[in-house]
């Protein structure tokens, strides 16, 4: 049995994200085969499939080339002992497989939005089956490459090479800095594409020539459904993949370190999501509706399919962390159980700030009849308040699973209990992205349905899918922030013990005592870097919009008879914008992720590297929350008035519910959803140049 634990489980695991893939591309057989619709919904759905094509061909060069130096920085320093030769390779899996996951959702994605308008046609229902099968390709690919890429290193290096369980965690925590650098490349490239197509089309055609959402006239309106491809689901996909993989590897570094070297230790956490792609699977198959487009209805499908799939996994956790571990061990599982439970309660205060079924949203929509400077300061307090729940689960969390794993008598243990709880939290991410990433989906079937003239019932229905994914998508930011929140504080756990087997017998101080300058400087630091961050972000869809609402005046200014709809609009050139704008300012955001870590290091040493890692933890944590909440809000606040509430479509309530809504576009989509990849990129950085920042610093 002992031989079975030892070295079977590896092969376990790669079993599961062999399901995990197969299952993905069973759905996305399935969706291929719905009818497509009609001429013009196959013209107008291949004009989005060409424009997000173009954009990840061009992102994906441009990244190619940060790879190739980070690449060559790697090597150079394995040259120089200060990394095995593990390492480059490791970075180049993490970062091809983020970016591989990113590309498949996206093309089922466009695949799918026509074939979800015309399913609509034909109920409800189908258009929600249509919609979420695209939605579990996206799910089902990121578990099942991310546990794909952990298995095959895993038995790459402890059967072939025979390398220690921690050289092992070692290796692989690298290819977790790959997966976050390619995901913030996405994340922030695809939302100021995004969100600069989307701010465009809004301002100029619903606020200031009174156009419909999605009106074929609008310029703009390929280029926002081309947004909604490469930035809520090929960024998404990406970010996904990169939360998953490290939440893994950082318990399985943990699990080393608290264990002694055991490698059943470092197992659990992947059998763990093996099993959590199962029940996910499962989950999948009872998401169905009736025709109520109520959204409480239309949650109570998506729950039924969520809530199954946590349950399962919150049974099978308990048998197999006593296999696995031993019944000494057990209390193990209620770290397990803690983080599975916060999981599902952040959703339900990230549902409860954000849907317009609750009093929150719909008390923000009713601000908007004092105009959009009240709108706008409502959103920006509701986002605020939307903090403080998120902590306290996240706080009670961390407590609950540090203490019964023994933390009080043992601190790796109770670290482990910690990175353990991330794991649990994401274990059901099958699923959990499946009802994140139909969102898009929904939203361009009903563009296609606008622009295709298609009966108002089916953009009724469209509408409330995309209401819906809405919803969904501010609880899968929460969730993805939450995993965040406890898988950075398991990774500068992991930084400290790397510091710890650099220095070797040397003495080092690990109190990290506030009174410390290095570690009061490096948490000022870090406290502020999310700040930098969202403002850079801010800036560049700021300055991408600006491009993008120019073109569009000038082609309504310009182009007889586009608004009698006599002349077609010039959509190419709207799309070439924003890509030309993304790819330009994604570029900084993220070099500043990669830079400062190492900055900071040379500076003032692995001490002022752990309090920027603290800082920049809290306050990301914190600010992310923030900024998902108050733009998903603003979002539902401009539906509700959009279904008829407080004044319906074309009011002035309805033009302010707009402004706020565009001003929390960035919010959501962009600067919020990217700093929960920061805050781990700066510790997978901080991991990897270790060794350099121990011999080599100025102060500490």
């Amino acid at each position: 049995m002992e031989a079975f634990i030892n070295n079977g489980l590896p092969y376990i695991t790669l079993a599961g994200a062999v399901i995990g893939l197969l299952f993905a591309l069973l759905m996305a057989r399935r969706i291929l085969g719905f009818d497509e619709g009609n001429e013009t919904m196959r013209h107008i759905s291949a004009s989005i499939r060409q424009g997000a094509n173009a954009y990840l061909k061009r992102q994906y060069k441009v990244v190619a080339v940060f790879f190739a130096c980070m690449f060559a920085v790697l090597c150079v320093m394995a040259a120089l002992g200060f990394l095995t030769w593990y390492v480059p390779f490791a970075f180049i899996t993490g970062g091809f497989f983020s970016a591989l996951s990113g590309f498949v959702g996206m093309k089922i994605a466009t695949a799918a939005n026509a074939r979800t308008a015309n399913a609509c046609i034909g109920g409800l229902n189908k258009g929600l089956r249509v919609a979420f099968s695209a939605g579990s390709v996206m799910g089902f690919t990121v578990v099942g490459l991310g546990l794909f890429d952990i298995s095959l290193w895993f038995i790459l290096l402890k059967f072939v090479f025979k390398l220690e369980p921690s050289a092992i965690t070692g290796a692989m925590l690298t290819f977790g800095m790959g997966a976050s650098s390619m995901a913030l490349f996405a994340r922030v490239g695809g939302g100021i594409f995004t969100k600069a197509a989307d701010v465009g089309a809004d301002l100029v055609g619903k606020v200031e020539v009174g156009i419909p959402e999605d009106d074929h006239r609008n310029p703009a309106v390929i280029a926002d459904n081309v947004g909604d491809n490469v930035g809520d689901v090929a960024g998404m996909g990406a970010d996904l993949y990169e939360s998953y993989v490290s939440s893994v590897i950082s318990a399985s570094a943990l699990g080393v370190s608290a264990f002694a070297g055991d490698i059943k230790a470092m197992a659990l956490p992947m059998v763990m999501a093996a099993l959590g792609i199962l029940a996910s699977i499962i989950g999948t198959f009872l998401v169905r509706t009736g025709e109520n487009t109520e959204q409480k209805n239309l949650l109570k499908a998506l729950r039924r399919g969520t809530y199954t799939s946590a349950v399962l996994i919150a049974l099978l956790a308990f048998p197999l962390t006593w296999f696995i571990l031993g019944k000494e061990n057990w209390t193990f599982y209620v770290a397990i159980l803690a983080g599975l439970v916060a999981g599902v309660a952040i959703g339900a205060a990230t549902e409860f700030f954000t849907s317009d079924t609750y009093r929150p949203t719909k008390k923000l929509a009713g601000s908007s009849k004092t105009g959009s400077a009240t709108i706008i300061i409502g959103g920006v307090s509701l986002g605020m308040l939307s903090t403080a729940v998120p902590i306290i689960i996240v706080g009670a969390c961390i407590l609950v699973a540090y203490l019964v794993s023994g933390g009080a008598g043992a601190p790796a243990r109770g670290l482990y209990g910690i990175a353990l709880a991330a794991v649990g939290m994401l274990s059901t991410l099958g699923i959990t992205l499946a009802t994140d990433a139909y969102g898009p989906v929904a939203d361009n079937a009903g563009g296609i349905a606008e622009m295709a003239g298609l009966d108002p019932e089916v953009r009724k229905r469209t509408d409330a899918l995309d209401s819906l994914g809405n919803t969904t998508a501010a609880t899968g930011k929460g969730f993805a922030i939450g995993s965040a929140a406890l898988t950075a504080l398991a990774l500068i756990a992991s930084y400290i013990d790397k510091i710890k087997a650099v220095a070797g017998a040397e003495p080092v101080d690990l109190t990290f005592n506030l009174m410390n300058p290095m570690v009061l400087v490096g948490l000022f630091i870090g406290a502020c870097l999310p700040f930098v961050f969202a403002a850079f972000t801010m800036e560049s869809v700021g300055k991408a919009a600006q491009s993008v609402v120019v073109e569009v005046r000038r082609q309504f200014r310009e182009i007889k008879g586009l608004m009698t709809g006599e002349a077609q609009p010039d959509y190419a050139t709207c799309v070439d914008l924003c890509t030309r704008s993304s790819l330009r300012e994604m570029v900084l955001p993220t070099l500043v992720a990669v830079v400062t870590p190492i900055a900071v290091g040379l500076l003032l040493g692995y001490q002022g590297v752990v309090g920027m890692l603290a800082g920049a933890t809290a306050t990301g944590f914190l600010m992310a929350i923030y900024m998902s909440n108050a733009g998903g809000a603003w979002d539902n606040a401009k539906k509700y008035i959009e279904s008829g509430a407080i004044g319906g479509k074309g009011s002035e309530e309805h033009k302010a519910a707009v402004v706020g809504d565009t001003v929390g576009d960035p919010f959501k989509d962009t600067s919020g959803p990217a700093i929960n990849i920061l805050i781990k990129l700066l510790s997978m950085v901080s991991i990897v140049f270790a060794a350099v920042v121990f011999k080599f610093h100025l102060f500490g």
